[in-house]
């Protein structure tokens, strides 16, 4: 499958369980789709405040479902629809997952370093011209452009 054509698949399932979501008190986190052929897994990732339930799982995998299967917006073979919480180490991979998070404690892995690393940890400060303000474990705040992000992620806390 061409990547563009799994990139709008992808949003046009964001739209889908976003008017969903909405409805229900519940924020669509993150939308992917992954594999080929046979074994496609469209994974939706929901959360809200307090938590996700399995019942808030439920209710918009079937909501969801229903639509995708009633429109065809996933073309070809079969694929599995998995709805889930993202999870407390959840990747952060939008500028809108960094500013619902911040305050709390992230790891970043970088594709070039900066400041001499590659990988940083600290606390969410903001976002500021397309840059992550982090306030890095030692000590110093330091500002790092979202196209220099490989892989970030909360880190969980006791």
């Amino acid at each position: 499958m061409p990547s563009a054509t799994r990139e709008s698949i992808v949003q046009r399932v964001a739209g889908i369980a976003e008017r969903a979501a909405r409805r229900e008190g519940i924020l669509v986190w993150d939308v992917e789709l992954a594999g080929s052929g046979r074994r496609r897994v469209l994974r939706i990732y929901i959360d809200k405040a307090g938590g996700v339930t399995l019942e808030d799982c439920e209710r918009i995998s079937q909501q969801v479902g229903a639509v995708l299967d009633a429109e065809d917006v996933v073309p070809g073979e079969s694929y599995q629809l998995e709805v889930s919480s993202p999870g407390v180490e959840r990747r952060l991979s939008k500028p809108s997952h960094f500013l619902h998070c911040l305050g709390r404690k992230a790891r970043l892995q970088l594709k070039e370093p900066v400041g001499g690393q590659r990988r940083w940890e600290g606390v969410l400060r903001g976002i500021e011209e397309d840059c992550v303000v982090l306030e890095a474990m030692t000590g110093n705040t330091i500002r790092i452009r979202m196209e220099l992000i490989e892989k970030a992620n909360l880190q969980f806390e006791w």
